[in-house]
């Protein structure tokens, strides 16, 4: 059978569409898909990041040491005041009354000593002439004594009556004092912050001192942040701080940490036997620690307010122009750190590096990588042995 050349042609073209047609379609190599990061050169700081809570720097609870009922209510709530400004006053009647009880008192024994001293002269003369005259044999000697013993009298209720106008004058001394409780003043220089009584109401200070206002000063406000047990070893007084609150993210507010606390909150809890405090031994024992580290921050606007939120970095280090990775690039094996690095080829060498800072979000290395180098944070192919990235201590 004769094949002519169109035929032959034809098979060809098919031949080579079929091959063309199994080169496009055919299973490409899968590359693997790498996320990376380059490692950069700039300032890195490290810090421990508690909760903290905004406090007034000084905070007054204004007491009623008199008992009645308010009269005037002078400020309101978030009024200004000085010290020793009138903010409030109760009813002083009854004061009143005491003070010129105590003040009559007085005067009645002044009087009455007023009295013994002129009867006391009297004596005195008497008592001069009977020893005149008994000098002359011209009295008894029982007269004569009669007449000393009378001076002697007087001059001893006269003592007496002293110590009374000593005790009737402390008596108008603590009336004039409770009569002056009666004027509630404001003893710093602060805001009112809160007024939990109204004009009217009726205070009773005869078991305890009722409060009537809150005075803050609101110009300085102290922050106490929350430092774990794991992190307070780090943190010393002394070290820059700064943090933000909830209303303003974005703005940073910078201070210095002025104390930290020797002790927990808990050492306040007074155990009142051994044996509960034994048993609560067990239970506490799992509970987290805390340490409170102090700071004050200026005000001026009062844009901070009492029992806000706050965030709170404490620098624990700094480095200047360093070169800096994120830490989940990190690989930890038998205590030597090492990254998967990028080449240009694209492909993957591994070199130890030696670390220095490193907040468990960022690293810094000062070994074994240079600036602009790719790190391999993770592929799509399998997981990666990395150190874990989670927060620092206290977040």
């Amino acid at each position: 059978m004769r094949i002519t050349r169109r035929k032959v042609w034809l098979v060809l073209v098919l031949l080579v569409l079929i091959l063309a047609g199994w080169w496009w379609f055919k299973p490409k190599a899968e590359t693997k898909p790498y996320i990376t990061a380059t490692a950069t050169q700039r300032d890195m700081q490290q810090s421990v990041l508690a909760d903290g809570q905004l406090s007034a720097s000084k905070q007054v609870s204004v007491g009623a040491q008199a008992s009645g009922q308010i009269k005037r209510l002078l400020v309101e709530l978030g009024d200004s005041v000085k010290q020793g400004q009138l903010v409030a006053e109760i009813d002083s009647l009854t004061q009143q009354n005491e003070l010129k009880n105590a003040e009559a008192a007085l005067k009645n024994v002044q009087a009455q000593r007023t009295s013994k001293l002129a009867t006391l002269t009297n004596y005195r003369a008497t008592l001069s002439r009977q020893k005149a005259m008994l000098e002359k044999n011209l009295t008894s000697r029982a007269d004569y004594d009669s007449a000393l013993t009378n001076v002697q009298a007087t001059e001893a209720d006269i003592q007496s009556l002293e110590a009374q106008i000593v005790q009737a004058q402390i008596t108008v001394n603590t009336a004039q004092v409770n009569l002056g409780y009666t004027r509630i003043i404001s003893p710093i220089d602060g805001t009112v912050v809160a007024a939990p009584v109204e004009e009217g109401q009726t205070v009773n200070a005869v078991q305890s001192a009722p409060t009537l206002l809150k005075v803050a000063n609101l110009d300085t406000m102290t922050v106490k942040a929350k430092i774990s047990e794991a992190d307070v070893v780090n943190v010393r007084a002394g070290m820059p701080v700064w943090f933000t609150i909830l209303g303003q993210p974005d703005k940073r507010y910078n201070a210095t940490l002025r104390a930290i606390e020797p002790a927990p909150d808990s050492i306040n809890t007074d155990d009142s036997t051994s044996a509960s405090s034994s048993s609560s031994s067990s239970s506490s024992s799992a509970e987290a620690i805390y340490y409170y580290g102090l700071f004050d921050v200026a005000n001026p606007q009062h844009t901070l307010r009492i029992s806000m939120s706050a965030e709170v970095h404490i620098q624990t280090g700094e480095a200047k122009n360093t070169l800096v990775i994120p830490s989940s690039a990190l690989t930890l094996t038998n205590g030597q750190y090492s990254v998967q690095r990028l080449t240009a080829d694209h492909q993957l060498e591994t070199r130890n590096v030696k670390v220095g800072m490193n907040n468990n979000i960022e690293a810094q290395i000062v070994e074994g990588l240079n600036a602009g180098d790719k790190v391999v944070l993770s592929s799509g192919a399998a997981g990666s042995n990395t150190v874990p990235s989670g927060p620092p201590h206290g977040m």
